[in-house]
């Protein structure tokens, strides 16, 4: 199992928890020091590991890196060679920075190691005020430890934490809001080519990552910024995937513990599972197009998740299509092999979408068409049905058009009972059915249905509705409907007058026949 924060990933080992060299400068104890930053200003924010007092010349060969090094330079007075020798082996030593307490040896800050301080970009700070150095280093110690103590508790509460949640079995989305709530912070799943693959957060700040999401990951890829954590998810020699802590505020090396954690969980979460970072893009595609079809958000605030998502934004034509009962890998492969950038999900129904995005100045239509034939050459099925909505151009459109697909899609089954339908069926297609089905949920509809159809709603004998349905649908041709019925032509003359009476109607009148059969097909429509 491979779990590598970016520490790791350019071969140092994370720093233990600490304070930085400007927080150590804050507390009382220093601050009655009156402290002064005399070199190296632009790098206070560097870690401080431990704190070390030493008064010894060659005191570089005795550090690990990571020390804020105490000294009042008692053997350095008088020769310059040697202090500027000091400040470049701290340097060699990657010592955080230099306190020098001013005093007998140094009563004003040497210039000489000021000078080299300020090349070798080492913090190096004055002490004006007699300073007891012991009370320094218990106070920084103490703090270190805590510190160190508190980081490693979290990153066992998290362990415990994602574990469980795997353990019950919850969704990828489970996990990372459990991260999201111990980082403070947007976190955020990639493949390798940065395309967004899930996200948790506050949605606000979610949002804002996701808008700048272009900057942001060639930001994390080069491991620079402030608070920008990545980690890899892969395996056996294989990386799969990223998880990146967006802008985190705590101490760094605890948010880099946070993200090793998490990439843990996560390939865990993939290996007992049995996912793929593919299925990872498929629900992120689900989720994805399951907004925009239900518009319980608006579309453009879908906006970032789509561009993050790899899918191509501006200046587009979308054309939103539905596939009843298809299966999304191959409608994707379908995609791929044609090179049409797209987003594939399976929604309720089960039904298929497809959210096609292609440049202005290429031919919807065509492509629309070039995809339904492909896609009933892959699946070996003459008679797969595409539903299309009308190519949108404007984003804001899109969460429409995936709901005109699939009504397009309710729509086709039973409409082309003659001659099979189309390679792609758009509303246009459907006439009276599509618009039957789009109305549906409307009251009135509804309303007039149950009133046109309440002497055999509920009837004991169901049949008689399933031939209304039949005769209405051959276009009243009773030798067919007797046909389809198996029933003689005598017995049907039967069964439709016993319709007729019970409806209150006479079926050979054309707008009566026809009010009848509007209302059994919002029937049939709001039955499902």
């Amino acid at each position: 199992m491979t779990t590598t924060s970016e520490s790791r990933h350019t071969g140092r080992q994370p720093p233990e928890p600490g304070l930085s060299v400007r927080q150590v400068l804050t507390l009382e104890r220093v601050l009655a020091g009156e402290p002064e930053v005399v070199a190296g200003a632009g790098q206070l924010d560097r870690p401080v590991r431990w704190v070390h007092v030493a008064e010894a010349a060659d005191v570089g060969v005795m550090l690990s890196g990571g020390e804020m090094v105490l000294t009042t330079g008692v053997l350095l007075a008088g020769d310059e060679v040697k202090q500027a020798e000091y400040v470049r082996s701290l340097h060699r030593a990657e010592a955080s920075a230099l306190v020098l307490g001013l005093g007998r040896a140094f009563p004003a800050p040497p210039e000489v190691m000021r000078r080299a301080a300020e090349r070798c970009g080492l913090p190096m700070v004055v002490l004006h005020r007699p300073f007891p150095f012991a009370e320094l280093t218990e106070e920084v110690q103490c703090r270190l430890v805590r510190r160190k103590f508190a980081a490693v508790s979290l990153s066992e509460t998290v362990r415990t934490a994602l574990t469980g949640l795997i353990t019950a079995g919850a969704p990828l989305q489970g996990l990372l809001d459990e991260v999201a709530r111990h980082s403070g912070c947007p976190v955020v799943v990639t493949n390798l080519a940065h395309r967004v693959l899930a996200t948790a957060g506050e949605r606000s700040a979610v949002d804002d990552v996701l808008r700048d999401w272009e900057r942001i990951a060639r930001q994390a890829c080069g491991g620079a910024g402030d608070g920008w954590i990545r980690a890899e998810l892969g395996g056996h020699g294989e990386r799969w995937g990223r998880l990146l802590l967006c802008g985190h505020r705590g101490d760094p090396a605890t948010g880099r513990l946070l993200a090793d954690r998490a990439a843990e969980a996560l390939v865990l979460h993939r290996m007992l599972g049995g996912n793929s970072a593919r299925t990872w893009e498929e629900q992120s595609a689900q989720s994805l197009l399951t907004d925009l079809a239900e518009g319980a958000v608006p579309a453009r605030q879908l906006l970032p998740r789509a561009r993050a998502a790899g899918l191509p934004v501006n200046r587009r034509t979308f054309v939103p299509l539905v596939v009843p009962d298809a299966d999304p890998a191959r409608l994707d492969r379908v995609l791929r092999v044609l090179g049409l950038p797209g987003l594939v999900a399976e929604l309720a129904g089960p039904v298929t979408a497809v959210l096609l995005s292609l440049a202005r100045d290429q031919q919807a239509e065509a492509l629309t068409a070039h995809f339904a034939a492909r896609l009933r050459t892959e699946t070996g099925a003459p008679a797969a049905v595409v539903a299309a909505a009308d190519p949108r151009t404007d984003w804001d459109d899109v969460p429409a058009g995936l709901r005109e697909a699939r009504h397009v899609a309710d729509a086709v089954a039973g409409s082309f009972a003659a001659h099979g339908p189309p390679g792609v069926v758009r509303l246009r297609d459907v006439h009276l059915r599509g618009l039957v089905r789009l109305l549906r949920d409307d009251p009135h509809v509804q309303s007039f249905a149950e009133r046109e159809l309440d002497g055999l709603l509920g009837e004991a004998e169901p049949e008689l509705l399933d031939v209304l349905r039949t005769y209405l649908a051959t276009g009243r041709n009773k030798s067919r409907t007797a046909l389809l019925h198996h029933v003689s032509r005598p017995a049907l003359y039967r069964r439709l007058q016993a319709i007729q009476v019970r409806l209150g109607v006479d079926l050979d009148d054309f707008e009566q026949a026809a009010s009848v059969h509007i209302a059994l097909l919002a029937h049939d429509a709001q039955q499902g």
